[in-house]
């Protein structure tokens, strides 16, 4: 085989396991709707379609467990579409379990390993047993030469399905492709049994039989296309033919009355006879399926994320440039050089545009990541022996593909947490006076400039006296230290932190919420938590909307440039002498509109010399943090709005507290992008800290 030929196929794979990955969580999405009771016949079908989509690719593939475990899985689902067979509780669960294995076949496809021979061969065997090993076809009504009229709307087709040798090798039944037919309408089938051999000479892994049938429908040619889409024109050939409608008091001359092999009268975008069905192209293969109803184009494209990054980094590179022109031409005045600020202007207005489409691109709905909560709260709610519900909201908010990956097992502790730690057992519940079945709220918004992302329950909250106990034992804490309840409540994320009395399955190895701060950490975010003892918790993911362009606001501190990111500034002002004071024991305040608001300097926070000290001689830019409190900025002045591009100092340099990236300005300088909250963080400890505070000596603590 060519190299090219080689390098195709991979691709082809490649997107076949992205779709499968896609098909698989939407299938999983769709079960748990059947299985709660909220689910449609249409979710029942949207199921089967996925895994004959999984099932169809594997087959091309030669992907031969895969697909003899989907055909079983699909023929189960297809009995239970036609009522052949009743979904019980125990067939969902039974449905959860088959694409649970699916998805093994699947990874192990796409990891090149083998699977045991009998992996998933008891469920097999369930799932067999809801049809009785497969079930028979419905008994098909003998194909007529002539009819009454359709209702109004119904057209009526001839299909003529020929299997070529090897259609079963690749785990297609055409026996389900004609049950999809009768989903369609009514149905007649005429079984051509001419090169059916003798008994000794079959092979039961080959097909002899072909169909013609006749199918009266309101539903589009497209729709008879899909059913056939993984076997027409590679191993079927199959056509399919628009009747004329016959006349209401019947055909003269039998069978010439449906005219069989011409176009309907009247309309000539009739397909010809024997026109094949278009086949779809295998995974992979860009561009529009052609039929003889035009051209049916694509609505979307798969493009490799590493194409994508470096769109987005060349955008970056583009905003700098921008910025520099910009800051060259700051002497111009419109009246000498009219045509470059214009097209200054315009070139400022495109880049933004190309950066927010850009951004776009990389944006995916939450909803995908949420999908596998139900799920998690149902097994592990059953295992523990609680009652909970999942109540999800947000779901449709869009976050930035790389946040969405680093996002995975952080939610999936959160929530085991919840269910471990918080949710009482029902018993509990009860005597507290709480309802026996407890309540987790998974939810995603954009706030402030940031996605926000918030796991919470109505359980017992977190117990501060073992939570403290269990750190001085573990030699966390040193023991008689005076820790706040936000400090302590922050122990949970410690390295190797447990209160689990006993190791098991889901908890006790203290791995977990560690791994839930350093993943947040890794994309720029920061975790926060916040507890009621008997009424619950709450643990606050806030993530940056985008890691690559934001909008800020430069100001000067002495000799430094910092940014502020302009979505958390709420106004500026130059304070007079009775709105900037000082409170014992709480430092520097500003006094706006009867509010009493910390005033933190920059100057002091980071050492900056040459900085205007006295708030009425400088600027107060007043900013929210993610928790909906305000601080007071202390800053020389404000140099202007800017778009500025986000580099990651953790990757770049280390971690510095009170500050979450850098930019380049257009003069080639580095400024340092100001982080509200750890601001305010820093701010609550200046009177212990004193006037100053090395930035690097905070960034070790």
């Amino acid at each position: 085989m060519a190299e090219d030929q080689i390098n195709d196929l991979s691709r082809f794979k490649a997107t076949y396991f992205e779709e499968c990955a896609e098909l698989l969580a939407n299938a999983e999405e769709t079960i748990a709707r059947l299985q709660d009771g909220s689910g449609t016949e249409e979710d029942l079908n949207a199921v089967f379609r996925c895994v004959h989509s999984i099932k169809g690719g594997g087959g091309a593939f030669n992907f031969a467990g895969l697909v003899r475990f989907a055909h079983v899985l699909e023929t189960s689902l297809d009995a239970l579409r036609s009522g052949r067979a009743q979904l019980t509780p125990h067939v969902a669960d039974l449905m959860v379990r088959g694409n649970d294995i699916l998805g093994d076949f699947v990874r192990a496809a796409q990891e090149s390993v083998d699977l045991p021979s009998d992996h998933g061969h008891e469920v097999m065997d369930e799932l067999a047993a809801i049809t009785g090993g497969g079930g028979a076809q419905p008994a098909a009504k003998p194909a007529v030469a002539a009819a009454a009229a359709a209702p109004s709307g119904m057209k009526h087709w001839t299909i003529r399905l020929q299997p070529a040798v090897g259609l079963l090798r690749t785990g297609n039944d055409p026996l389900l492709m004609i049950r999809e037919l009768h989903a369609l309408g009514e149905v007649k089938v005429q079984a051509d049994k001419t090169h059916l051999p003798s008994l000794s000479e079959m092979d039961s892994q080959e097909s002899y039989l072909s169909w013609t049938i006749t199918l009266d429908t309101d539903k589009p040619r497209a729709a008879i296309e899909e059913v056939f889409e993984f076997v027409a024109g590679d191993v079927a050939h199959v056509t399919i033919e628009e009747q004329a409608a016959p006349a209401a008091s019947g055909a003269e001359g039998g069978g010439e009355g449906w005219g069989l092999f011409s176009p309907a009268p009247g309309n000539p975008d009739a397909p010809t006879p024997g026109t094949p069905i278009a086949a779809k192209p295998h995974p992979g293969t860009a561009g529009a399926v052609a039929s003889s109803q035009g051209p049916v184009h694509t609505a979307s494209i798969r493009v490799d994320l590493d194409k994508i990054d470096r769109l987005v980094n060349m955008v970056g590179e583009l905003v700098i440039t921008q910025a520099m022109l910009g800051q060259q031409t700051t002497h111009f005045s419109v009246e000498s050089h009219p045509e470059l600020i214009q097209g200054l202007q315009e070139l400022s207005h495109h880049t933004r545009e190309l950066q927010e489409s850009v951004m776009a691109i990389r944006a995916q709905p939450i909803k995908a990541l949420f999908s596998r909560a139900p799920r998690l709260v149902r097994d592990l709610s059953t295992k523990l022996g609680k009652q909970a519900r999942l109540v999800m909201s947000g779901e449709n908010t869009e976050v930035d593909k790389t946040v969405i990956e680093q996002l995975s097992d952080p939610l999936t502790h959160l929530i085991r947490n919840s269910l471990d730690h918080g949710i009482e057992m029902p018993e509990k519940r009860i005597a507290a006076g709480k309802p026996a079945e407890g309540t987790i709220h998974l939810g995603a918004e954009h706030r402030s400039g940031r996605i926000i992302i918030e796991v919470s329950d109505d359980g017992n909250g977190i117990d501060r006296k073992r939570v403290l106990e269990k750190a001085i034992e573990k030699g966390l804490v040193d023991k008689g230290a005076q820790m706040s309840d936000e400090q302590i409540d922050m122990l949970v994320f410690a390295p190797g932190f447990s209160t689990a009395a006993q190791v098991s399955d889901v908890s006790g190895r203290g791995v977990g919420m560690d791994v839930v701060r350093k993943n947040i950490q890794d994309v720029g975010g920061r975790v926060v938590v916040q507890s009621m003892p008997g009424q619950g918790s709450r643990f606050i993911l806030s993530l940056p909307l985008t890691l690559a362009v934001m909008d800020g606001m430069l100001v000067a501190v002495g000799d430094e440039r910092y940014v502020l990111p302009l979505t958390n500034i709420v106004e500026s002002l130059r304070p007079t002498t009775q709105q900037a004071r000082n409170l014992v024991d709480v430092g520097q305040v500003l006094v706006l509109r009867g509010e009493y608001i910390r005033l933190v300097p920059l100057h002091v926070m980071f050492e900056v010399k040459n900085a205007i000290t006295d708030p009425t001689r400088g600027l107060v830019v007043v900013v929210e943090t993610e928790g909906g409190d305000r601080i007071g900025l202390l800053v020389d002045e404000l140099l202007g709005q800017q778009q500025v591009v986000i580099k990651s100092l953790d990757a770049n340099y280390r971690p510095v507290e009170g500050i979450s990236a850098a930019t380049i300005l257009g003069d080639g300088r580095v400024a340092l992008i100001l982080d509200t909250s750890a601001l305010r963080a820093m701010g609550d400890r200046l009177p212990s800290i004193g006037t100053a505070v090395p930035p690097l000596a905070l960034a070790a603590e």
